[in-house]
């Protein structure tokens, strides 16, 4: 929906040990370099965000638990100026959310267990390249709660 963003079906491999999910490799047609990765922990019903990196592009997918990942496309000369995307991913639904630079973006822990999120960053974090805004900022005027209908 937002430009240049991509959600990608990952690979679960089951069998009567368990089972592996793959997140990205370098072959991957949508690899686009290595900086590092990172697990992010975060609470039923916490907000993580709002989050804009300047150079990063990241590459979340949920290893357990459940999001919900939201982004607004702030960007000014993007067609999709303006809009929210959400993606509900995690175990139910297990995919990489392929982020560019600039998008803003958060996430919330649903239903009553932690999730642990791993985001393959493009770059090593470099706080100066980052700009945190607050989760109920008035110009994007995103409502993080439940809808129940």
């Amino acid at each position: 929906m937002i430009e240049g963003v991509h959600i990608i079906p990952l690979k679960t491999i089951l069998d009567e040990r368990g089972y592996i999910r793959h997140l990205m490799k370098s072959t991957d047609p949508y690899f686009s370099g290595f900086g590092e990765i990172y697990f992010s922990v975060i609470y039923p019903n916490a907000i993580k965000g709002w989050h804009v990196h300047k150079k990063m592009e990241l590459n979340y997918a949920v290893i357990y638990g459940n999001i919900k990942l939201v982004l607004y496309d702030g960007r000014e000369h993007s067609p999709t100026r303006g809009e929210i995307q959400e993606i509900f991913m995690g175990e139910e639904n297990y995919v990489l959310a392929k982020v560019p630079p600039h998008v803003v973006n958060g996430f919330k822990a649903i239903g009553d267990t932690k999730a642990i999120v791993a985001n393959c960053a493009s770059i090593p974090h470099d706080p100066d390249e980052i700009e945190r805004l607050d989760p109920f900022n008035e110009e994007i005027g995103y409502d993080w709660n439940i809808r129940n209908s």
